[in-house]
């Protein structure tokens, strides 16, 4: 889910078995309140951390990561690969600016260029199908050229939708017909510069789409009562099945030797009903306690490549795949955990939070006790609240699914209120708001308190513009008034 989906992706805290094997995150950073980069650049070290997968080449990000002995992997979004793909000055700019100048002036250990992310999902409408490979190219004539090529890695984080098999056994498994061609171009270049397979793997969108998916095969309890047999493999979780469908692909065109790294899987914990605490805790701890113990698939048993999805939550992606898109953190956007993970090998090893972190002021904005739900203005504010905000976790099935219509209402306008750093003027909805200094949360569901950013440090207050399609919009209202 990357950005892109680019929109967090639980590939973090892990000691890693070895140089290129283990549990690494990805760090996204499509918020509108994120944490310091120091505070993150902590955060991972005191969980143990050694490997960050990045969306961008973001220079204070790269700058924070400098002599911290993690291992990176910059990103290139997907708007840069047509200049990328035409021009070798351009790469050529981007791998001095983004990778030999954070080598050597700021020893930031870069290891992967990641080219693109997920360039050739079917939503893009074939949009990077011929700009991706010659970017690709170009990024390592550029890193060759820099001396850098033996150092720095490319790759192109793939999802999983790149390939498929004509029943459920994964040995009938092979690149998608349509993209055929262009995907052996691509893994033959990979091959002859000796780099690695990116793939994005998610039971969870599994579970998403198809309410018929069987539940317990999206985890690794080894519970599923009834596996796949592909001859003598057994397949007890859909993760294994679709990895080594991937190995298959690989194999049948000649390269059953690739290297692959599992560049995003997670599970998040809200906007869904699939989405939550329980579940996401049962799939991170599953796949976590796997890797730790160096168990891979049955095609490729042993040590495996992966970095979770993800660290923190971003409440500021787009939620055209989902509403849950803004919820796959480990951590909250506060950088505390939201459930414990056993990252190592004693019972000791949880979860650390993040440390000095600072809040804006102990209040919030709700709805006033005096205003009346058949107000005209209620609607309208809502609406307004909510395509200007984040409402993501209101719905069926989500953290605050057991809120009333005034809970909703005043969810919405807060979310507004924090988001847009407490300004007075962010809680001003036609008479019917009013800030109040008792904590509205109830339960699981949090009314948060947005954190201190530097421009809120340096008394800048200035209005935050988010992704948010209409239907969210619509969907709350939807569930508003249905319980009005």
């Amino acid at each position: 889910m990357g950005s892109s989906k680019q929109g967090l992706r639980v590939v973090l805290l892990l000691i890693v078995i070895d140089c290129v094997s283990g549990v690494g995150v990805n760090w996204g950073t499509q918020a509108t309140h994120p944490l310091p980069h120091s505070t993150v650049v902590r955060l991972l070290r005191d969980n143990g951390v050694d490997k960050v997968k990045l969306f961008d080449a973001d220079s204070q990000t790269l700058k924070a990561l400098g002599n911290s002995g993690i291992q990176v992997m910059a990103g290139i979004p997907n708007e840069m690969l047509s200049t990328l793909a035409t021009s070798v000055q351009a790469a050529e700019n981007w791998v001095a600016k983004n990778v030999s100048a954070h080598l050597s002036s700021n020893a930031v250990d870069i290891r992967y260029v990641a080219v693109g992310n997920e360039p050739f999902l079917s939503t893009y409408n074939g949009t990077f199908i011929s700009t991706t490979l010659p970017a690709l190219q170009n990024i390592q004539a550029a890193l060759i050229k820099a001396g850098l090529s033996t150092r720095v890695k490319v790759t192109v984080p793939l999802n999983a939708d790149v390939y498929q098999s004509s029943t459920t056994s994964p040995s009938t498994g092979d690149f998608r017909s349509d993209i055929l061609d262009r995907m052996l171009e691509i893994v033959k270049f990979l091959s002859d510069n000796g780099a690695p397979f990116t793939v994005n793997i998610y039971p969870f969108i599994s579970l998403y789409t198809d309410p018929n998916f069987p539940i317990d095969f999206a985890f690794f309890d080894d519970n599923y009562p009834s596996p796949i047999k592909d001859n003598e493999r057994i397949y007890t979780n859909v993760f294994d099945a679709n990895y080594d469908t991937l190995v298959w692909a690989l194999q049948k065109n000649g390269y059953g030797n690739m290297t692959i790294i599992v560049g995003e899987i997670g599970w998040p914990t809200d906007g869904d009903r699939n989405a939550n605490f329980k579940y996401a805790q049962r799939f991170n701890q599953g796949f976590m306690s796997r890797i730790n113990a160096g168990k891979g698939t049955p095609m490729r048993p042993g040590p495996m490549d992966a970095y979770l999805f993800s660290l923190i939550d971003e409440d500021a992606k787009s939620i055209q795949p989902g509403n849950f898109e803004r919820h796959w953190g480990i951590f909250y956007f506060d950088g505390r955990p939201k459930y414990q993970l056993n990252r190592g090998t004693s019972d000791a090893d949880g979860l650390v939070a993040a440390k000095d972190v600072h809040y804006l002021a102990q209040k919030w904005c709700v709805m006033a006790p005096s205003v009346s739900l058949d107000d005209p203005q209620v609607a309208p504010s809502v609406s307004y609240a909510c395509a200007n905000a984040d409402c993501t976790s209101l719905g069926y099935g989500t953290s605050c699914s057991n809120l009333d219509a005034i809970g909703n209402i005043s969810y919405a306008f807060n979310s507004y209120y924090q988001i847009h750093n407490q300004l007075d003027s962010a809680c001003r909805f036609p008479n019917l708001s009013t800030i109040t200094t008792k904590d509205p949360s109830v339960g699981d569901c949090q009314f948060r308190i947005m954190i201190q950013t530097l421009a809120t440090s340096a008394g800048v207050n200035r209005l935050v513009s988010i992704k948010k399609p209409v239907d969210l919009v619509v969907f709350v209202f939807t569930f508003l008034f249905t319980i009005l």
